[in-house]
């Protein structure tokens, strides 16, 4: 049985702890109000973009000299894939369950015969990964340390797969991270890069559609316009990351304070019936003593 000295140390020991959790809790929850409302204004620009790259690229797709961006390589053999996390831990399931959507996806790919190429955005993504997948990662990125992601750093990581595919390094490109949707849900989320998804059918053939008519040609804006769109792409689901980093970790810290709360309580009680008994022990020691002279 514990000693009331080391029940006391524990007590002490968990409240420092709820105060640390309680100081995490807070600086998430001014973090994540930031980072929630870039997400947000980011998603109309990317899917919009989307949209536009769908239109143009429908009528480019069958020509060609389309763009390799835009169609791929045409085989379907290499993939290569983008896992973004975060840097940091202490958020719950957050990296943990971008994580089992990638390797889910790994070993999938590699049962019909795929061969998989990793780039991992986030230590957390790059540590889960390499425990089993190492000889797959082809480049790690990570912003640690750094206070402010901005669109820069998505453009580097755009410019190395853009380079990779130059290189014909892969056939497909897909974007794997943490689509936010409010402070207790993120969904791990799959995304095709490349080759550009394009409509089909019915998705693109509901109501009457706009006929336009770009200046310059459609070969040569999407020369310009599907690089950006793949840095686009890329920043957007950075900031879904972010966002849904702060939240996690903001429910992640509330659920600890609550426990060392409730910890504390117990080890209070445990702590007032242990010092009770030995008072009650220390006073029948008294009592039997006197009666014994």
């Amino acid at each position: 049985m514990p000693s009331l000295k080391d029940l006391r140390g524990r007590i002490n020991s968990v409240k420092s702890t709820r105060k640390i959790t309680q100081a995490m809790k807070m600086v998430a929850a001014a973090k994540l109000r930031r980072a929630q409302a870039q997400a947000e204004a980011a998603r109309p620009y990317a899917q919009r973009m989307e949209a536009i790259l769908a239109s143009l690229g429908a009528a480019v797709a069958a020509s060609p000299d389309a763009p390799q961006m835009l169609v791929g390589t045409g085989a379907d053999r290499v993939h290569l894939l983008v896992v973004v996390t975060a840097d940091r831990g202490l958020a719950g399931p957050f990296n943990t369950q971008v994580g089992r959507l990638a390797r889910a996806r790994i070993r999938a790919l590699e049962a019909e015969g795929k061969q998989v190429k990793l780039l991992t955005v986030g230590r957390k993504g790059a540590t889960f990964l390499k425990r089993e997948f190492a000889s797959r990662v082809v480049g790690e990125v990570n912003f640690a340390g750094k206070k402010r992601v901005d669109f820069t750093d998505a453009e580097a990581i755009a410019l190395q797969v853009a380079g990779l595919l130059e290189e014909g390094g892969f056939d497909v490109c897909s974007l794997i991270y943490n689509r936010f949707r409010n402070v207790i849900s993120q969904i791990p989320t799959e995304q095709r890069l490349i080759p550009t998804p394009l409509p089909e059918g019915s998705a693109a053939a509901e109501g009457p559609q706009a006929l336009y008519e770009y200046e310059p040609a459609e070969d040569q804006i999407l020369a310009t316009l599907l690089p950006r769109n793949l840095a686009i792409q890329i920043y957007r689901a950075i900031l879904e990351s972010t966002a849904g980093e702060h939240g996690a970790r903001m429910t992640a810290m509330d659920n600890a304070t609550r426990n060392a709360g409730e910890m504390i309580n117990r080890l209070t009680l445990n702590y007032n019936r242990t010092r009770q008994a030995n008072i009650t022990r220390e006073l029948i020691e008294i009592i039997s003593g006197a009666e014994a002279v």
